[in-house]
């Protein structure tokens, strides 16, 4: 083994070591630690997530053998990664500063966040645990969150009764990922406790906007939070289905395509 395979080796090992002990790593700290550019920790990140010693994240990486609720978030921001980035940059774009709006806990969700950091009086609502741990370190930024419990699948606090803190808050905007999107099923969801609460945010919300990237056209889950008419606009991609957008299209919803 050459010396640049050694070091390219022991590099790697050192990156592994320190997302263990931690339990999870961005790239640009480990660029800074490490002294080598963000890409290459990109790269390295990608070589450890093919031998399956980690789990990449947005923005980083966390351990492949941590049992914790990440895991399965974390493989739900792996898909559709550039598709998704466009969307939230498209979504976070109408956001204003002193709104207050709701952010669930999808995974398309979950990408506005880096860009409404600079946003000031900004009010998020959230159910999700990732939507607070993201906006902990932005002081301009208050983060609301009802009570219930814990879903570790989708890293959320899920109940109903914890809704009622939310009725002193005029929510402009409420940002929902979902599993699928029919006209007959509307906005769909594969876990039922989930769908109730999201069904309840809709209602709540002046405007709903629906994030759904194009593999969620035509896809239907166990339970329904929103009907068509209730959705106000859908931010999509490129590879949506021409038919379904024209057909949605014609119920005067909007639809923003990036």
């Amino acid at each position: 083994m050459d010396a640049a395979t050694l070091y390219l080796e022991e590099r790697r090992q050192a990156i592994l070591n320190r997302i263990t002990e931690q339990g999870r790593a961005s790239v640009a700290e480990l660029s800074q630690a490490l002294g080598v550019s963000e890409v290459t920790i990109r790269t390295d990140l990608q070589a450890l997530a093919e031998r399956k010693l980690i789990v990449r994240t947005h923005g980083g990486a966390i351990p492949a053998s941590d049992g914790r609720h990440d895991i399965a978030l974390a493989m739900r921001r792996q898909k559709q990664v550039q598709e998704k980035g466009r969307i939230g940059q498209a979504a976070a774009a109408l956001v204003a500063d002193g709104d207050a709006i709701f952010v669930d806990s999808s995974s398309t969700a979950l990408t506005l966040l880096p860009h409404l950091k600079n946003r000031r009086q900004l009010t998020i609502i959230t159910n999700s645990l990732a939507v607070a741990q993201e906006m902990q370190d932005t002081p301009t930024v208050k983060v609301v969150m009802p009570g219930g419990t814990l879903h570790n699948d989708t890293a959320s606090v899920i109940g109903t009764e914890g809704l009622k803190l939310l009725q002193k808050y005029n929510i402009q905007k409420g940002f929902f990922g979902a599993h699928g999107l029919t006209l007959a099923e509307g906005l769909t969801d594969v876990d039922a406790d989930e769908a109730d609460v999201k069904r309840e945010l809709v209602a709540m919300c002046r405007q709903s906007i629906a994030l759904l990237d194009a593999t969620k056209w035509g896809q239907v889950g166990l339970a329904s939070f929103a009907r068509p008419r209730d959705i106000n606009l859908i931010i999509t991609d490129a590879d949506a289905p021409e038919e379904m957008l024209a057909q949605i299209g014609q119920l005067s919803i909007e639809i923003i395509v990036v």
